[in-house]
């Protein structure tokens, strides 16, 4: 604003000053054109927010529950299982501490033992929902009393009348036997009826009545060719030579699917090869079936066997092949002929046989062992069905049964998370390897030659022990797979180069023996690979099966 002033004296008096509108205009546009404080748009959505990395141990801060329970942010491992993602700081899942006393503890433990219900440790966090778990019922009646403040009311047994002192010979004073003491030893009549009845039940039945439903079905015409021999002679006219006792120089990694075979209506439990030619494949099932294939050739399927009442577990091959064991959870032992498909024996003890083994020596083809789920090895003598040995030293169920050393002792593994080396037919185990950090062994495999034995953790390892004086070799462990809770078959290349094992995620792996390093993983199955085996005459052949009902080929 431009004001113009007269001048003059100061007695003059002062003069109004004059206003130019045209400055005024050019002032208001000036204005316009300067912001000082621009508009901002608010919205509530937008608040300042702190994530909370995973691993935090401190805040500095007050979190809110939707801060403290927001999902994780970040793009996830499109490799990792669902198994391998999950949040867990032990092998089996995720401990989490809480504030309970020793005593409270106990005190809902033996309650639980004792009455059947305990308090439910959920109940502090949440407000609904019932306060005892198990018998809810009879905690409702007692108002949730423990074992150790029961109104019960302990009545004292009476004693018979003392007599009269001045008696010595009747006199029975403080030790006079209680009104209804019993002074008998041994049971009564009808108690001694009874127990021989359930001791006839519990005694162990060598060789057990036939099966109806024993029946095997022949899936092939030519079981014999132009020179009379039968499919179990190993055949010539192939490019690997199947009568070979030598390994391959040099084993190779597969690569590719070769052939499917289908034929289970469940999960396969495990696959052998025939012995030394590996021309036959033998497959238990969990339908109760077992089934023997061609390897090579056609690759059919030539003969089922059906006798079990339920899931097989492990079968097993003499030495010429000509006859095999089959284990079930019916805990029946049952020996087959392989080319008739003729049972030819039964066995149980009315337990279930987790594993089976023949004595791999000539002159004792006729006795085998069996890993039981009554923590025993019972061993039977075939031509004469009865019960030779048993090892009984183990403190859970056998899992598995290894001969090492030139077949004079076998290692045995079980659920109590030791090996055990027995000497044969003698019941007591003369090493006996347990440790802290050593978990249950469901499965082992020998190497060719012999000098090493591959156990399956269940820690997601496999550990190596040196045959000859079963010395655990640390160096070798092999990694990478998650196998907790499956028994899945480990197995080494002809060479000995390679060691491969499926896992729970369908998965075969190949580690190299040497560097312990994984070579090779790819996705066999579409449920567990349970079993694989490496052909003995091929450099780079393998056969899987899985819990998906289907046997592979891989080369």
């Amino acid at each position: 604003i431009n004001a113009e002033y007269g001048g003059g004296s100061s007695s003059e008096s002062e003069s109004e000053p004059t206003v130019s509108y045209g400055a005024i205009a050019s002032f208001k546009n000036k204005m316009r054109a300067l912001v000082t404080t621009p508009e901002v748009e608010e919205r509530e959505e937008i608040k300042p927010y702190d994530y909370i990395a995973p691993g935090t141990k401190v805040l500095q801060f007050n979190p809110t529950v939707e801060q403290m329970y927001t999902p994780k942010l970040g793009p996830s491992n499109p490799y990792k299982t669902q198994q391998a993602a999950a949040q867990k700081n032990m092998f089996c899942g995720f401990v989490e501490q809480t504030g309970v006393s020793d005593f409270q503890f106990d005190a809902q433990r033996k309650t639980f033992h004792t009455e059947g219900y305990a308090e439910d440790p959920t109940a502090y966090a949440t407000t609904v929902g019932t306060k005892f778990v198990g018998r809810v019922e009879k905690a409702e009646e007692a108002n949730g009393k423990t074992v150790f403040e029961t109104d019960k009311k302990v009545k004292k047994r009476k004693r018979e009348n003392f007599g009269d002192p001045s008696d010595p010979e009747n006199y029975k004073g403080p030790w006079a036997p209680f009104v209804d003491q019993v002074t008998s030893s041994g049971p009564s009549e009808e108690q001694r009826a009874t127990l021989d009845e359930w001791a006839a039940q519990k005694e162990p039945k060598a060789n057990a009545k036939p099966d109806e439903n024993e029946k095997t079905i022949l899936h092939i015409e030519d079981t014999h060719d132009y020179q009379g021999r039968s499919f179990l002679v190993a055949p010539k006219d192939h490019e690997v030579n199947l009568y070979s006792e030598d390994p391959p120089e040099k084993c190779f990694l597969p690569k590719k699917l070769l052939h499917t075979w289908q034929g289970h209506n469940k999960g396969v439990a495990k696959v052998i090869l025939f012995p030394k030619s590996g021309h036959l494949m033998l497959s238990c099932g969990m339908d109760s079936k077992i089934k023997l294939w061609e390897v090579y050739g056609k690759r059919r399927c030539i003969r089922t066997y059906a006798g079990h009442s339920k899931a097989v577990r492990d079968i097993v091959f003499s030495n010429d092949g000509s006859k095999f064991l089959s284990a079930s959870y019916d805990r029946m032992i049952k020996l087959w002929d392989t080319e008739t498909g003729a049972c030819i024996s039964r066995f149980t003890t009315k337990k279930i046989p987790y594993c089976i083994q023949f004595n791999p020596d000539e002159d004792k083809q006729h006795l085998f062992v069996a890993g039981m789920s009554d923590k025993k090895i019972i061993g039977w003598d075939i031509n004469t069905g009865e019960i030779t040995q048993e090892y009984d030293r183990h403190l859970g169920a056998v899992n598995t049964i290894t001969f090492i050393e030139r077949n004079h002792s076998f290692v045995s593994t079980s659920d109590d998370k030791s090996l055990r080396v027995w000497d044969w037919d003698i019941p007591v185990d003369r090493k006996h390897i347990a440790d802290p950090s050593m978990h249950a062994i469901p499965s082992c495999s020998l190497s060719g030659s012999g000098k090493w034995l591959a156990c399956q953790s269940m820690d997601n390892q496999i550990t190596i022990f040196a045959t000859q004086k079963l010395r655990h070799n640390r160096k070798k462990v092999f990694k990478g797979h998650m196998v907790a809770g499956y028994a899945c078959q480990t197995n080494f290349s002809p060479d000995n180069s390679y060691i491969i094992s499926g896992d729970a995620d369908g998965r075969c792996f190949i580690w190299d023996w040497k560097t312990t390093k994984v070579y090779k993983r790819f996705k066999a199955h579409d449920g567990v690979c349970i079993g694989c085996v490496w052909l003995p005459h091929e450099t780079s052949k393998i056969i899987t099966c899985g819990w998906d009902g289907k046997i592979k080929l891989w080369d």
